[in-house]
């Protein structure tokens, strides 16, 4: 009785915990061009602006729809905002403490390896991010297969593939690691064990979601072309770039900078090589394609964190995989000092992280950033009331920033003719309660959007084109400045626009014949 009691009081605690501290840090600093970037596209989709059909995109298109249903219920805040990503801080918090407990780990240590993972995962960011809410689909998609093969329920084969294909529309990488991973070590389950039925329901599963997808696409008359132009061929053009960023593999790059991920998958390495060398066949064993699945998505995700632009993120695996180390020593080598070095390695990777990472901000590039000069967000927006206002363009005046802002949003708001909102700071729109009719989610050329040089340019000149005659653009704004550094559409718009400066954040192009 006593520990049935306990149990509800964890889950109760990790679920406010993990709510709780995303919350706190959710409010701490800003990086706008990732800090406002589904807050606007959230806003755009639960008006009808939809990717793909209304405005160029390369990832994200589940999360804006999350974020919208996220807006319509709490209404359009940074509170119901951050609230969307403590939603999935809590989501593979509990499902982590759920599924350590699935495998009989001891409750006190579920409960511990879990809230590491609250602290480690969406705090790093504190607002919807692809990349996060990716992972986490990702995982909780592993934690599927895992179940499957233990619990031997058809119904986890069936949503598996919903599972992985909502990861893949919010982004593309890592989710295909995950996709390939998944499948192979299905396959191997499936056919060792002659297990068809479990076959047929991960293909129903399969088909069903694209019978979904299809039925979603058409009835939205999103142009199939534009799907795959933007969400498949371009961006596997830029998949191709990044490797360079991972090759040649140095083993200070790829081994020392994670050494901590891979101390913590040690015990998994040493029980699948032991057991293989013990007995061949036994790489087909439930246990060892758990394993094996477990160990190789580790590594998946150490390589896309190698590929990626952003922060780093995937500290937050540590404790998981460290907790799956946990129940496998237990099974196979029962040795009571693994489990204290497997709680002082997630301890002080936690400890660690957090403090280098986390408290500093370091994701929003605000580590060198003294925090103590933020200023509350409610200056600009009532909306915005709480946030500690500070980014990097403006560490030392962010008032100035705050007073450009509001000077720019003011002369957006009186300005009557058809125009074009170009700009990191993606609240400005939505607080003015108008579409911005930008052509593109975010403004970064290469990484969101073709350059001259990419084979997809004409495609996507066309686009922009076709998109400000059908919206009769007459005037785009520029609002500075930009991570992407400096935007210029004098490849796109030729001949036919008149640039000049309007204050010192503001420039105006007006628009001739396009």
């Amino acid at each position: 009785m006593l520990k049935k009691n306990l149990n509800k009081y964890y889950i109760f605690f990790l679920f406010f915990f993990s709510i709780s501290i995303n919350q706190y840090y959710g409010y701490i600093g800003i990086f706008p061009i990732d800090s406002f970037l589904i807050f606007n596209s959230g806003f755009d989709f639960m008006n009808g602006y939809l990717p793909f059909r209304d405005y160029w995109t390369i990832k994200e298109p589940f999360i804006d729809f999350l974020q919208a249903v996220f807006f319509w219920i709490f209404d359009v805040s940074w509170f119901s905002y951050v609230l969307h990503a403590s939603f999935f801080n809590c989501l593979i918090t509990l499902a982590t403490y759920f599924i350590l407990k699935k495998f009989n780990l001891n409750i006190h240590v579920s409960f511990f390896y879990s809230i590491c993972v609250a602290v480690l995962t969406y705090p790093n960011a504190g607002t919807p991010f692809s990349d996060l809410h990716t992972l986490i689909f990702c995982i909780i998609s592993l934690y599927f297969f895992i179940l499957a093969i233990r619990e031997k329920n058809n119904w986890y084969w069936f949503f598996l593939p919903f599972l992985l294909g909502f990861a893949f529309f919010s982004k593309q990488a890592p989710t295909a690691y995950f996709v390939v991973i998944i499948s192979f070590f299905s396959l191997c389950y499936f056919l060792f064990n002659k297990n068809y039925k479990s076959l047929l329901f991960s293909f129903l599963g399969l088909i069903s979601f694209i019978l979904f997808l299809y039925l979603l696409i058409y009835i939205n008359q999103i142009n199939l072309k534009d799907l795959i132009y933007q969400y498949i061929l371009f961006p596997q053009s830029l998949g191709s770039s990044r490797l360079d960023w991972v090759f040649p593999m140095e083993f200070k790059r790829f081994v020392w900078r994670f050494k901590l991920h891979y101390l913590a998958m040690s015990v998994l390495f040493y029980v699948f090589i032991k057991e293989i060398y013990k007995n061949k066949i036994s790489f087909f064993s439930d246990n060892l394609l758990i394993i094996g699945s477990i160990i190789s998505s580790c590594i998946a995700l150490i390589f896309h964190q190698l590929m990626t632009i952003n922060g780093m993120f995937v500290f937050c695996v540590i404790p998981i995989v460290a907790a799956f180390s946990n129940i496998f020593s237990n099974y196979y080598l029962k040795k009571a000092k693994i489990t204290y070095f497997l709680i002082f390695l997630t301890l002080a990777s936690t400890v660690h992280y957090y403090s280098k990472y986390i408290k500093t901000r370091s994701f929003m590039d605000l580590n060198n950033v003294n925090l103590n000069n933020s200023i509350d967000g409610g200056l600009i927006h009532k909306k915005l009331a709480g946030i500690e206002w500070i980014t990097l363009y403006y560490p030392d005046e962010p008032l100035k920033e705050v007073e450009l802002l509001n000077l720019s949003s003011d002369f957006l708001k009186d300005e009557k003719r058809k125009k074009m909102i170009i700009t990191d700071y993606q609240f400005i729109s939505v607080f003015n309660n108008e579409y911005d009719n930008s052509v593109t989610r975010f403004w970064w050329e290469f990484h969101g959007y073709p350059t001259v040089n990419s084979k997809y340019f004409s495609y996507w000149k066309e686009f922009v084109l076709n998109k400000i005659r059908q919206n009769k653009i007459e005037v785009i704004y520029l609002i500075k400045p930009f991570a992407g550094g400096i935007i210029s559409l004098d490849n796109i718009l030729d001949e036919c626009s008149t640039k000049k400066k309007i204050n010192e954040i503001l420039d105006q192009i007006v628009l001739k014949d396009c």
